[in-house]
């Protein structure tokens, strides 16, 4: 794995150290014809730097705010340089501005606002959104067409979900009898209209764990906690399928941009819904808002006439550890207000694996699951600083970093847009397992009991059934 995959002569510049940063790392000086002394690191947490140091890599403790971002990185950016931005609350728009102005290119694995902006409630919800975000971004690229690539949203999901979901509706297409070879946007789009996908969840199951439980007043996750709680508090989002026949009564729209997504008036954490992975079987996850269920169900929208035909209902279904669990819980509990302690849980993980993949739902064979199964014995033995989950979204920053160093004058593009083969096959080796799976699951398995419920039994696959509460 110690191939080199692009030719690239500039300096890296990370913005933020955290769980993500650490575990790319390696990666990019395993991949990519880099010296310590091409590489720079601006983060506003000092705990990190000692590793920087094992690299020899200079570490500069900043915090970046909206006042002191320019004065700060327009000296060290030049022409042909990679703004790796895998901060939070360091605005992404803004950082995209400045790598277009200085001929740089930029990728992240969240489109961030400044800080407070997930939870500013002098701004209406549908502001404070993904969605709204997005729009953003995809309206800046389209007022300052071409320029240097910027990928927002490439990890592991939003990201890395956006290759497997191709490769899963055309593993689907075969297993039917369908010659399929999409070649744009619409193409996938019809396809998965033809194939009857009507729901599609980014399915995750994270079993990780440690005999150093969670104590009273502590947040514990396996990737940034900071991170973790500004999305989560930010409002349950999903794309909003043409099959869909029942409102949710907490339901808002947005009344700009694409419409291919709605919001709840509730926090992503404290929403839940039924999903299914072929290892874990039935669970409750969190319907957090994360990009890719917006760019997915925007991707996939048929129209004819000016008129929208079809497009799947998209959303996270997100079982973290047990332990992360257990902080939401008691996070949900003080209504929202964040534990004094954080603690990222990595070198002290004993066993479990992460699952992370796309489900399907619809296509008369059943319910399909197609993604990653990688156990966190392989995450260390594959890259140091890592475990199953930073592994997973470290491999589609690998992989969104080579598409972008091969393909520089792009502008603003997403996941989407990116070479499903390509990204898949630079990620695959860190990916452990990657395996696509049949399942006789609906959302209405086990259901009336033990007690009778408002669901509709004769379309299994309707958000009404899906959702918990």
């Amino acid at each position: 794995m110690e191939n080199k995959l692009a030719n690239f002569t500039g300096k890296i510049i990370f913005i933020g150290f955290g769980s993500i940063a650490k575990g790319v790392l390696p990666l990019f000086l395993r991949h990519l014809p880099l010296t310590p002394d091409r590489i720079r690191i601006i983060a506003a947490d000092p705990d990190n730097e000692e590793i920087a140091s094992r690299y020899n890599i200079p570490y500069h403790q900043i915090r970046l705010t909206e006042s002191n971002y320019r004065p700060v990185l327009e000296p060290l950016l030049e022409k042909g340089d990679f703004l790796i931005n895998l901060s939070v609350f360091v605005s992404s728009i803004a950082l995209i501005e400045l790598c277009r102005e200085k001929e740089v290119l930029y990728i992240d694995t969240s489109i961030e606002p400044w800080e407070g902006g997930y939870t500013d409630t002098s701004a209406s919800a549908s502001a404070r959104s993904n969605y709204a975000l997005r729009e953003a971004a995809l309206e800046f690229g389209r007022k300052n067409p071409g320029g240097p690539t910027a990928i927002v949203c490439q990890g592991a999901n939003p990201g890395m979900v956006s290759g497997f979901l191709k490769q899963a509706l055309l593993n689907v297409a075969k297993d039917n009898g369908i010659d399929a070879r999409p070649a744009t946007r619409e193409d996938w789009a019809t396809l998965a209209r033809q194939l009857n996908i009507r729901v599609i969840h980014v399915a995750e199951r994270d079993t990780q764990n440690t005999s150093v439980r969670k104590k009273r007043n502590e947040f514990v996750n396996t990737w940034s906690i900071d991170g973790f709680i500004g999305e989560g508090l930010q409002p349950a989002e999903l794309g909003w399928g043409t099959h869909e026949k029942y409102w949710p009564k907490d339901a808002g729209t947005h009344s700009f941009g694409c419409q291919a997504a709605i919001y709840l008036n509730q926090p992503g954490a404290a929403t839940q819904v039924r999903s299914w992975t072929p290892m874990e079987g039935p669970y409750h996850g969190f319907l957090i808002t994360h990009s890719e269920s917006i760019s997915i169900a925007d991707y996939l929208t048929v129209r004819e006439n000016g008129e929208v035909v079809y497009r799947p209902t998209v959303h996270y279904a997100y079982h973290p550890s047990d332990d992360a669990v257990l902080s939401v819980h008691e996070l949900a509990g003080k209504n929202w207000q964040e534990q004094p302690v954080k603690r990222l849980m990595r070198d002290e993980i004993e066993e479990g694996v992460d699952e992370l993949g796309v489900l399907l739902m619809g296509n008369p064979k059943g319910v399909y699951w197609y993604g990653s199964h990688l156990g966190i014995d392989e995450a260390r033995k594959s890259a140091p600083y890592n475990n199953a989950t930073s592994l997973q979204v470290a491999a589609g920053v690998l992989a969104g970093v080579i598409w972008a160093i091969r393909n520089p004058g792009l502008g603003v593009i997403e996941p989407d847009d990116i070479d499903h083969e390509t990204m898949l096959e630079i990620a695959r080796p860190y990916l452990g397992e990657v395996i696509g799976s049949y399942g006789e699951w609906t959302p209405l398995e086990n259901r009336n009991w033990p007690f009778e419920e408002d669901i509709d039994p004769e379309d299994p696959f309707q958000f009404k059934n899906i959702r918990v509460k």
